[in-house]
């Protein structure tokens, strides 16, 4: 029974005993399968900066959107005129058209962020070495 925190070996001395959280003491190389890839596989990093990207884009996207609303509300009731009567104009902005516009806008940002996502690894996949030219 070894030290708590170092590794159980056959080490000669106790001079030679590396901590356990050493990757020379877990014997672990590169070509090691990590528990990481082996729930999640090689294109889990891809997927999930498309995730993450996506919503980044939905809250972008309805932050964005919701401002767009109130505009597109208070325009609506310059031009129709909208009575003001007990504050039905503002009530008409703030419940009805800033919603439509931060769910329009939330959906539109999440699909722009996640195609530019998904192109961009498209692309990062394809590109090849700049050659410099010599003159």
């Amino acid at each position: 029974m070894g030290l708590k925190g170092f590794s159980s070996g056959s080490r000669k001395n106790s001079a030679e005993r590396i901590p356990a959280n050493l990757p020379s003491a877990l014997n672990l190389d590169g070509a090691t399968l990590t528990n990481h890839m082996a729930c999640c596989g090689p294109g889990a990093e891809t997927i999930m900066k498309i995730a993450l990207l996506a919503l980044l884009g939905l809250a972008l996207g309805a932050i964005g959107g919701a401002a767009l609303g109130i505009g597109a509300g208070l325009a609506w009731v310059e031009i129709f005129k909208t009575t003001d009567f007990e504050s039905y104009s503002g009530m008409l902005v703030f419940f009805t058209f800033m919603p439509l516009g931060a769910a329009i806008g939330g959906i539109a940002g999440a699909v722009l962020f996640a195609v530019v996502a998904i192109r961009d690894t498209e692309i990062a996949i394809e590109r090849e070495p700049v050659r410099h030219r010599d003159h």
